[in-house]
């Protein structure tokens, strides 16, 4: 029986979500999400179904009862999320990839805010990228593609040059509105053209060469 070859991606520059996609923090936000459900009287499930890769205030907003003060209830999540790093772990094969990728090449985008992020892929034991484009550096969170095309931006590629790892419906739809090739990682959604899927890293391998601009070309093996 022959097995189809692995698809091999060329590109400039490589962007990667975090939660769910570098690091796995399921239990830590599913514990919060579940107080904060448990408080108000809310749907947890469908909390969780619609708050992955979105930005906590917008599921805040979009959910706490009229009257509450979102600000404050943002700022209070923030803190539970910040305070537990229990069960914080990189996904499989994600640390070697990181170290072998070019750090001008490379960026974090995320629906966290800085300090979240800083704590997150220290739990999870990982490098954070020089270039990462967290909440506070955007005024749209996904799934609108801001964050993508200004990671882009920081790096000096096209989006047509770029390919993005992700996992949840909102950041899915944040890479491919800004034009962008995507990894699926896990088992988000349904794959169009220029869409992958893998389960991890555990058999993703990376070659980086310097070209003429002072770039790099990347070549990456799903």
């Amino acid at each position: 029986m022959t097995h189809p070859a692995a698809p091999v991606l060329t590109v400039r520059a490589v962007l990667f979500d975090m939660d769910g996609t570098l690091v796995d923090s399921t239990a830590v936000v599913e514990q919060v999400w579940l107080e904060f459900a448990e408080r108000y009287g809310l749907d947890y499930n469908e909390i969780l179904r619609t708050s992955h890769g979105v930005q906590a205030g917008d599921t805040v907003r979009r959910y706490a009862p009229p009257g509450a003060d979102f600000e404050a209830l943002t700022a209070e999540l923030g803190e539970m999320e910040r305070s537990r790093t229990d069960g914080v772990i990189a996904l499989p094969g994600a640390e070697a990839l990181l170290a072998g990728l070019p750090d001008d090449a490379i960026a974090l985008v995320t629906s966290a805010d800085r300090i979240l992020a800083d704590i997150r892929m220290q739990a999870a034991g990982l490098t954070m990228p020089s270039t990462a484009v967290t909440a506070e550096s955007v005024t749209r969170g996904k799934p609108h593609p801001e964050g993508y095309l200004k990671a882009a931006a920081l790096l000096g590629a096209n989006p047509a040059d770029v390919v993005v790892f992700e996992d949840a419906p909102a950041g899915i739809a944040a890479a491919r509105a800004a034009g962008m090739r995507t990894v699926v990682v896990g088992d988000a959604g349904h794959l169009e053209d220029g869409m992958w899927r893998i389960p991890d890293y555990s058999a993703v391998t990376v070659t980086a060469v310097k070209d003429d601009d002072g770039g790099h070309l990347l070549t990456l093996t799903l």
